[in-house]
Parts: C-alpha cells; structure tokens; sequence
C-alpha cells in the first residue's frame, strides 16, 4: 500500500514538472509583441492607475485652496532731479509731497476651519489695505485679518462663511526624503494650480527667510503666487505650507521650500486661541558644533546644540542644565542643530514638563525641564490695526533696552522696533523712539498700548508723546 503510494506520488510529480515544462516552452516560443503587448499593458495599468489615485487627491484637496489677492497704498519719493533748478526751468515746481499708488498681490490660502478661518502666508497679506478672497468655487469674500507672525511667515485671515471645504493634517515630523508631494496654488494668478515633486530635503534653515526656519524643501514647482498653498501628501493631508522658493530669475529653479504643517499648525491654533503666538522658552543661548569643540567636549560627533549660557532661574536653570552641557534628545526626539532644537522649544506648550537628553563631561545624562512662555519683550509686536498707527510694531521698553538707548531716567512706555514703509506714521515716528503717551493716555506696557490703539479711529489724528535721542517731545499724526 505504500510503495503504491509512493509509485502514485511519482507519477503526480512527473506530471507536474511536464505541465511546468510545457508552460515555460510556450512562453519562450511566443513572438516579441505578444512578450511587449504583455508588458506595455500591465505598465498602462500600472500608470492608469497611478494617474486615477492622484486625480482622486487632487479632487479631495482642491476645495480648501483659496486665491489671495491684497492691495495696499505705498508712497513713492519724488524723483531727485525734480529739485534741479535746469528741470524746472522747462518743466514748472513739482509736487514735493510724495505720491500715493495702489500695489496689488497675489498668494494663495488654506482653508483651516469650516467656519471661515484661512492659513497663508504673513508676506502675502503683510501691509494690506483690502483682501479678498476666492474660493475654488468662483465664491467671493472679504478677508480680515486675524494675526500674523513675521517669525514664522505665518498669518491667519477670516472671512464670514460656515460649511467650508476643509483638508486633513497630517505630521510632518513623519515625512521622509523621496515622498511623492504635490503642490496646490495659484502662481501667477493661474487658479488652482497642481504640480508634482518629491520631498527633496527636510529640516532646511540658516536660509535667512525666517527666524523659525525649518523648511521641507521640494522640487515640485512653486511660482510667486504659490505662496500660502498647500503642500500635499498622497493620502491629501496638508504637510506644509508653500512659502518661498530659491530663483536667481524670480521663477521656478527646482528648490522651493514649505513651512511644517506641525509648525504651521500650532502658530494658527495660538493666534485664534490665545489671539498671539505663544512660545516655549527655556532661558538658554545655543550655538551650533564644529569638529575641534565635538573634540574638546569628549563627543563622538558634531550632532546636538551646545549650551553657551544659562539664564539665572530661568526653565534650564531650574531643570539642572549648565553651560557646556550639549543637547542630544528633546522629548525624545533626536537633535541634531541648535536651530532643531530652538523650533522644538519654541512649539512647546508652556508649562509642558519634558525629558532632555545631555552629555555633560563625555557622560550621558538626562534631565526633566517645566517649559516657560517666551518673554513678551523677546516677542515684536504688531497691532493688527486700521489706523494712524498702522504698520507700527512695537516691544515692551526693558532696563537693557533703556541702556542701549543711552536713557537713563526711568520712564515707562513701549519701544518702536519697525515702521512699514506705507505706514501713516513713516517719516514722523522712528524706530527706537519710546512711545509714552496716546492723546494724554499714559503708557505702561504692550497690554496699555494695544487696548488705546485697538479704540483709536480708522480716520482720526493722535497726538504723542515720545522720548528719542534723551529728550521728550510731542508729535501728531494725522490721517490724510
């Protein structure tokens, strides 16, 4: 019985590696086209539906991208030669007071909420007298701005709407090198707009575009009207927002760079929740590692940020860390740059306890630290405002700042720190002035300033009260 089965078992075995034979003849004694006619179909699949799956993305994301369009009121100085005396011979007294004109802008947006709140750019609405706002459907809005963060390039806009096509986040701490993007705006005023790339690079800074830079750069094409867009993974959650690109002709060059989602994210959720950016700090001074320190401090290689100075009660006082040690984990995740680093604080909720990996003297050593909220004086503000003080950011005035000024009475008041060139007041305040009264109203603080300036008119002149240069004086401005 059991050799027949074995004798059985044979023959099935036999049959097998015949019928396998026959097939593998077949398929060698086929012609060449019906061998291409296989493979070019089975590769039109495979792109038809790779073309289908990014149709279907571009069909779940267009809806949330908006066209941005922003138009402002600049000055332009008069022309030097107006003043000579052989060009006004022929040509009569110019007008000296310098000439107003409308510029128009172009950028694109990303619908955060259903109820109307927009994700863009802060270059791309920065200064703006009017925003309007397009949806993909040819809708039609006014715009107003919410907050806007120079540090990040971020700015939030609303406008009265509810039901809103909205796109998923996604984390952009996940992303990888080589991931297949896609880049969704309006360059050039070309209403939504798709291209396709890859993620070239991640964790890009020291570009000198913001001071919070850590920028996933892509080769997808991004044009000047992209700014604001959205950058897209291929399951359709935003992973960046498009902010610049690298163009020594002003068009695309293959390098264009997109602020985090995570980032982007958590400045959005600041300014519409707390109506600021608010912002981790430890009281730390870093600098970035090179070969000879990495040798001098008993380290294997030139990866983490090294602490230089520590500020006395401040969060990594507190915490244990001391100048020299060198960071290497925060909140366990890996760091490599100071600038890594100083972006992982900066995100972090006040407050939030975090486990900090260091090495102290070539020793591994770890140590929890309560996170604190950036100073408000280590924070430029601007008031977001439709009025004389338009385009005015301004500080909390500190000790140190009273000493770089060479002021030595004590006085309370908010320090100028810039002045948009198509502010009203550009030409009669300047940065470094102390602004220490409003129409007689005292000024102590950023909090005294803002509730004056938020009540003062869209059309009426103020009267101030500064100190520049060690002496006090009075301005006005007025509307016109």
């Amino acid at each position: 019985m059991i050799i027949n089965n074995i004798k059985t078992g044979f023959h099935s075995l036999k049959h097998l590696k015949i019928t396998i034979l026959m097939a593998i003849c077949c398929l060698l004694m086929s012609s060449p086209s019906a061998m291409a006619d296989i493979t070019e179909k089975t590769n039109s699949d495979a792109l038809t539906r790779f073309g289908d799956a990014m149709s279907m993305v571009v069909q779940k994301v267009k809806p949330a991208v908006v066209n941005i369009s922003t138009s402002k009121t600049v000055k332009s100085q008069q022309l030097p030669f107006f003043d000579d005396p052989f060009f006004r011979r022929f040509f009569g007294e110019m007008p000296s007071a310098p000439q107003k004109r409308k510029v128009t802008n172009l950028g694109s947006g990303v619908i955060a909420t259903a109820d109307g709140y927009i994700l863009t750019n802060n270059h791309v609405i920065d200064g703006a007298d009017d925003i309007l706002v397009k949806l993909a459907d040819n809708r039609e809005y006014k715009g107003k701005v919410v907050g806007k963060d120079s540090r990040t390039d971020i700015a939030v806009i609303k406008i009265s709407e509810h039901n809103l096509p909205t796109m998923t986040w996604g984390d952009s701490d996940k992303l990888k090198v080589g991931e297949i993007v896609l880049a969704i705006g309006n360059p050039y005023g070309l209403n939504q707009t798709i291209t396709m790339g890859i993620v070239s690079a991640l964790g890009r800074s020291g570009i000198g575009i913001t001071d919070y830079e850590d920028f996933i750069q892509t080769d997808a094409a991004i044009n000047p009207g992209n700014s604001g867009g959205a950058l897209v993974n291929t399951k359709g959650e935003i992973i960046g927002i498009n902010t610049a690109i690298f163009s020594v002709s002003g068009g695309y060059q293959g390098i264009g760079f997109a602020i985090p989602a995570n980032m982007a994210r958590h400045t959005m959720e600041s300014i519409i929740n707390q109506g600021r950016v608010v912002r981790g700090y430890m009281g730390v001074t870093i600098q970035a590692l090179t070969a000879e320190l990495s040798k001098q401090f008993n380290l294997k290689d030139e990866k983490g940020a090294l602490l230089v100075d520590i500020v006395e009660d401040g969060p990594a006082d507190k915490g244990g860390l001391k100048r020299g040690d060198v960071v290497t984990e925060y909140d366990g995740k890996k760091i490599d740059t100071p600038q890594q680093f100083r972006n992982m604080v900066a995100t972090s909720r006040p407050g939030k306890t975090v486990q900090i990996s260091i090495i102290r003297d070539g020793k591994a050593l770890t140590t929890s630290v309560v996170i604190g909220e950036l100073p408000a004086e280590q924070q430029p503000i601007t008031a977001l405002i439709e009025n004389v003080l338009k385009g005015v950011s301004v500080q909390e005035l500190t000790d140190e700042l009273l000493k770089k000024l060479g002021i030595t009475k004590k006085i309370k008041g908010v320090v100028v720190n810039n002045i948009d060139e198509d502010s009203p007041a550009a030409g009669i305040l300047a940065t470094g002035d102390i602004i220490m009264e409003i129409d007689r109203k005292a000024i102590s603080n950023l909090k005294e300033y803002n509730d004056i300036v938020s009540r003062i008119e869209k059309n009426q002149g103020i009267l101030l009260l500064i100190m520049r240069g060690g002496s006090a004086r009075y301005l006005t401005i007025s509307s016109q």
